[in-house]
């Protein structure tokens, strides 16, 4: 295992900075044909050719890594080359998220944070079931492998890759890393200090290694905690995060936000809530950020530090779910993977 991840962290650095430098312009579908279309085996992050090969990691979604230790050498990579690099969770561009932030976490109307609640059911893309059996024309698989055990061609694991531990982390990695990333920008705190997990293949017994049920708490220093539930039964549905504080509620989603203050004491009625609608692409306002940030040289909205970190909660989740116990983590180990101002211009 070590010598795979030594290895994995050399291919990942050494190809991310020659595509950095180098302002790679390949499409997604060849870079699919050359290195795989999978969380363990792709490009860390894909020039786009602007500016000298910028990155946008729009292209490479989330989560930013297979492993923590990627994320080292990512970080590495974008300093020592002066690239503007984003990450694809694109809720850090949303107006609707912003406003919620600035409205009522920024100016304290929630009061202390305690808990926030995360959750996303019924996501049937990780029920796809492919139409066909042979492999395609033209299709790597060692190179879809990639370090992975070797077996034959599986038209389920090529085409619903992310049902299998060899090749991503399942809900827990693909949407978890998004919600988590949406709680560490509006709490101010990255970094959690331990992980605990539940759950397994209870529904969908297909042959995928991923669990179809999961549950997941997340600890940090600062005195609360975040959870993320999540499960593939049609029994359930529904994606979102809740905060919830000392003196009130949010509730936040692609599509909207509610805010509902505390009632005064345990006996009052609480104020009417307010709600806010949001009918704005955030894949547009995400790509506006990065195109703007090209010109500006400003830190993206959603940048590798904090597409790293958000990825790094989320392994931290499923490394508990693996290991069936709770893990501890240090987040001193993180202090120095970070970028300066030398590297890129703060917003």
């Amino acid at each position: 295992m070590a010598l795979e991840n030594n290895a994995r962290r050399k291919f990942i650095s050494n190809t991310t900075r020659g595509a950095v430098a180098a302002g790679l312009t390949m499409s997604a579908a060849s870079w699919n044909n050359v290195l795989g279309a999978n969380d363990r085996v792709r490009l860390g992050v894909i020039g786009t050719g602007n500016r000298g090969g910028d990155v946008m990691g729009w292209f490479q979604k989330k989560p930013l890594t297979f492993t923590i230790e990627q994320g080292h050498d990512i970080i590495k990579a974008v300093k020592a080359n002066n690239r503007v690099a984003q990450v694809g969770l694109q809720q850090r561009s949303g107006e609707h998220y912003k406003e919620a932030k600035s409205e009522y976490v920024d100016k304290d109307k929630l009061g202390k944070i305690a808990f926030v609640r995360t959750w996303w059911h019924g996501n049937g893309y990780h029920l796809r079931k492919p139409n066909f059996k042979d492999k395609p024309p033209g299709l790597d698989w060692k190179a879809f492998l990639g370090p992975a055990k070797y077996r034959e061609f599986d038209a389920h694991q090529f085409y619903n890759w992310r049902a299998y531990l060899d090749f991503g982390g399942g809900q827990i990695t693909d949407l978890f890393t998004h919600w988590i990333d949406v709680v560490h920008w509006f709490v101010g705190e990255d970094l959690p200090v331990a992980a605990s997990a539940a759950g397994g293949v209870f529904a969908f017994p297909d042959g995928r290694t991923a669990p179809d049920t999961i549950s997941i708490q997340l600890d940090y220093p600062n005195k609360w905690i975040a959870t993320f539930d999540a499960t593939l039964v049609p029994g359930a549905s529904g994606a979102a995060l809740e905060l919830m504080g000392t003196k009130g509620r949010l509730y936040i989603d692609r599509g909207r936000y509610v805010y509902q203050e505390a009632p005064a004491g345990r006996r009052g009625a609480p104020p009417p809530p307010v709600e806010r609608k949001n009918d704005k692409s955030l894949e547009q306002q995400h790509v506006r950020n990065f195109l703007d940030c090209v010109k500006s040289r400003a830190l993206p909205n959603s940048d590798i530090v904090s597409g790293h970190r958000s990825a790094l909660a989320s392994h931290l989740g499923k490394n508990a779910y693996l290991q069936k116990r709770r893990i501890t983590f240090n987040p001193a180990g993180e202090k120095d993977h970070v970028l300066t101002p030398a590297s890129q211009a703060k917003k």
